[in-house]
């Protein structure tokens, strides 16, 4: 089994199995981790499962199966109200309805430029990438806003790579280069650890009283 596919597989089990269902209101996230590492790992678990359910709509899209791009989509929803649900115990219920909305807006943009790509739109293609950048600066101010140990300048680089990688990954799958993605998703799940890595140190920076 390759890379890629031993992921997928291990984010599905985690994503769909271990929750008990792909959106499933009950998950980790309504739990307050009791120590940084604890929160690592479930910001770690939430991201992964990100690209995961991102990834399935987008192939979804350019094999043209709505049905499955439907689960998929719905998946992506529950998984975007999770990691703001986990940031809730912290900032309260107005601010992580201000961070699900920044995220909906990342994968709106994200699935906008999907269907650009499949439709062999540049011009719409354009406007997506203007639509990621504009939510890139927007999650960027937000969160180094809300945390004094979140810088604006990292914040924007984490996403602005994340970004790279969603429209490299919609590149490959477009062109069924089905050898580069799997070549890039190391780097992607990599990507996606250091950003929940540096979620959780900049909180449990700020909030030292919360945790063991």
């Amino acid at each position: 089994m390759n890379t890629l596919r031993q992921s997928v597989a291990v984010l599905f089990l985690a994503g769909v199995g271990l929750a008990g269902c792909a959106y499933d209101s009950h998950s980790g996230s309504d739990l307050h981790p009791t120590t940084v590492a604890d929160l690592q790992a479930v910001l770690r678990d939430e991201w992964s499962r990100h690209l995961f359910w991102t990834r399935n709509v987008v192939l979804d899209n350019a094999k043209k199966d709505f049905r499955s791009k439907s689960f998929s989509e719905k998946a992506v929803a529950n998984n975007t109200r999770e990691i703001a649900r986990t940031f809730r115990s912290f900032y309260g219920e107005a601010t992580s309805d201000q961070l699900r909305t920044l995220l909906t807006k990342h994968y709106e943009a994200v699935r906008a430029y999907s269907d650009a790509t499949v439709a062999g739109n540049a011009l719409q293609q354009d406007s997506a990438m203007t639509q990621l950048t504009s939510n890139t600066d927007d999650i960027a101010a937000f969160l180094s806003t809300v945390n004094p140990y979140l810088s604006k300048g990292t914040v924007r680089d984490l996403f602005a790579t994340l970004v790279d990688h969603h429209v490299t990954q919609i590149t490959k799958i477009q062109t069924r280069d089905y050898a580069g993605e799997e070549a890039t998703w190391p780097a992607m799940e990599h990507h996606a650890y250091i950003i929940a890595d540096t979620l959780a140190t900049a909180l449990g920076k700020q909030f030292p009283s919360q945790f063991l």
